[in-house]
């Protein structure tokens, strides 16, 4: 199944070119080709259940019934979320034993009601706890791009990603809670959306941080993701306002985010810019002081680590030769924060979140690349420790402080066919998700201009 939107699938279900079962089937087919890389995107596939939905689908259209927004479309989950009678891994062998859920998680119940049909559980880090994607437990999905040198998908979210680059799923299910929808998304070419944290409930999905986590799609384009955000946000699927490109006010955050960046990112992102600036949108370069600062609040981990290791403290005593042992160590630097630290960082968050709303008031959006790398093989981070901190420290550096600020983002594949992906980040305000997702589609259609 190549790569394409929900809406051309529908339409395609719709005119009688293709049925439900058709479009199952083939996506289910990748997933269990001996020569594909299923076997590292998925940690379980859905393939028969999966094909019986598509049949009963197909039926029930057939006597015109409405199964919802999603019908009939495969969608994949990340090993993050509840579907009753199953354990949730997260990733990791240390849950393995752990009791089945008793019930889906709200999002997988929201989902299904939309009528997606649910292909698979997705491979991901080890408890969602870097951007790369290399889980040492599982083996690690190859990014698409230059898949003879096996590059890194990204992470943590890494076989959502290569599930709907392989056309394994039209769509996917990852987390974010420094970037880990958003990285492989730009990693890999696709489109990736990050809501604002408390839009998307959380009931039944395995957390990382409390404070960071959301929920978030990745998939072929924006509609797509306004699509299956609304979805999971329990709002009304509707299509999204049209926004002219000419006269948005976007601003390009200069602090940080462009410093180091590879030739690749540099020069799409320069095109990028380019481009927008002649369809008439009106870019300003943004300082933004705040985008260093929270790094300098973040040198032992972070709120992500200490709540980490409250989550996983104990399995870490009595069971250590279980974990990967770089996530291991992150987690275990949570013990580097004390009680009173822990209270500094909320306030701290709190106060950079008044000032950087203050600053970007005057912006539809602000701009910047989502990673400053392209993907590396994965070889290379698999045995080297210090080149894959520095790279997941390099893939986090832009995507995490929109975690702390508590902001919606999307990234846009920018590069051209064939070339490394890279991807452009367009962060907007708290709560104004849909807005961020209009403005994104209004540049991706810019970018598309030839």
């Amino acid at each position: 199944m190549p790569l394409d939107t929900i809406a051309r699938r529908q339409a395609a279900i719709a005119a009688g070119e293709t049925t439900v079962a058709a479009l199952v089937d083939e996506a289910c087919a990748g997933a269990e080709a001996p020569d594909g890389e299923g076997g590292l995107a998925f940690l379980r596939h859905y393939g028969a259940a999966a094909r019986k939905q598509a049949e009963h689908a197909d039926a029930m259209r057939a006597a015109g019934v409405d199964l919802g927004p999603l019908a009939g479309m495969p969608v994949s989950i990340k090993d993050l979320f509840d579907v009753a009678g199953e354990t949730t891994r997260a990733g990791s062998i240390v849950r393995q034993d752990a009791a089945p859920a008793d019930a889906d998680a709200a999002i997988v119940r929201r989902l299904k009601g939309a009528g997606a049909i649910l292909v698979g559980r997705t491979n991901m880090t080890e408890f969602a706890y870097s951007g790369i994607g290399i889980n040492p437990h599982y083996g690690t999905p190859a990014n698409p791009w230059d898949r003879a040198s096996r590059r890194i998908p990204g992470g943590s979210s890494s076989g959502a990603a290569v599930s709907v680059t392989d056309g394994m799923a039209i769509a996917a299910i990852g987390t974010d809670t420094g970037g880990s929808v958003r990285i492989p998304a730009a990693l890999s070419g696709l489109t990736g959306f990050k809501p604002t944290a408390s839009r998307v409930p959380q009931d039944g999905c395995f957390p990382l941080s409390f404070s960071l986590d959301s929920i978030g799609p990745l998939a072929a384009s924006v509609d797509c993701c306004a699509l299956l955000d609304a979805v999971m946000a329990g709002e009304a699927p509707a299509p999204l306002p049209d926004i002219p490109v000419s006269g948005l006010r976007l601003g390009v955050a200069q602090t940080l985010v462009l410093d180091g960046l590879e030739e690749p990112v540099s020069t799409a992102f320069e095109v990028a810019l380019t481009r927008l600036s002649a369809a008439g949108a009106r870019l300003t370069d943004l300082p933004f002081a705040i985008l260093a600062d929270i790094p300098q609040l973040s040198t032992a981990g972070g709120l992500a680590a200490a709540e980490a290791l409250a989550l996983h403290r104990l399995d870490l005593e009595s069971r250590p030769q279980d974990f990967d042992h770089r996530v291991a160590a992150r987690i275990l630097n949570g013990a580097k924060i004390g009680g009173a630290d822990y209270v500094d960082l909320l306030h701290a968050r709190a106060r950079l979140r008044r000032e950087a709303d203050a600053l970007t008031a005057p912006f539809d959006a602000v701009l910047m690349p989502t990673c400053p790398r392209v993907a590396p093989p994965i070889a290379d981070l698999e045995s080297d420790d210090d080149a894959f901190g520095t790279a997941n420290l390099a893939m986090l550096r832009n995507t995490a402080p929109f975690n702390f600020l508590d902001r919606c983002a999307t990234s846009l594949p920018i590069h051209r066919a064939g070339e490394a992906p890279v991807g452009l980040m367009i962060v907007g305000e708290a709560m104004d998700d849909r807005r961020n997702l209009a403005v994104a589609k209004a540049i991706e259609a810019a970018l598309a201009r030839r």
